[in-house]
């Protein structure tokens, strides 16, 4: 299915964003542009069939994107929403030590995420 070019002029209905996610960013916008612009059902059929560590959180949010849509709107058809902001930012960083040989340490950085979905 193609993404729908003009999506920055529709509306954005309802939206759902988690902060924080224990996810790398890097590894969130991967599976974020592959949904961005697309219709929900479409998207919700590429998180079911790829296989990526950010794919149940991603899932999870756009879910709660659509049940926001239609609590807001009930008029609203779940099908014909389309993802109209789609977007990942860098959360705080876990920094973390591992003992190396020799009486050394290196850091370890755990990243999280904030994304956000907006659907119209």
């Amino acid at each position: 299915m193609k993404k729908n070019p003009d999506i920055s002029k529709r509306k954005a209905i309802a939206k759902a964003s988690v902060s924080h996610a224990r996810v790398t960013p890097s590894k969130a916008r991967l599976v974020i542009n592959q949904i961005r612009g697309t219709n929900v059902t479409h998207a919700l059929a590429t998180l079911e069939q790829t296989r990526r560590s950010s794919n149940p959180i991603v899932k999870k949010i756009l879910e709660s994107a659509v049940a926001n849509a239609v609590e807001k709107d009930s008029g609203v058809n779940p099908d014909e929403l389309i993802i109209t902001e789609a977007r990942v930012d860098q959360g705080r960083t876990l920094k973390r030590i591992r003992p190396r040989a020799m009486g050394r340490a290196t850091q370890i950085l755990k990243k999280s995420s904030h994304i956000t979905l907006s659907v119209g």
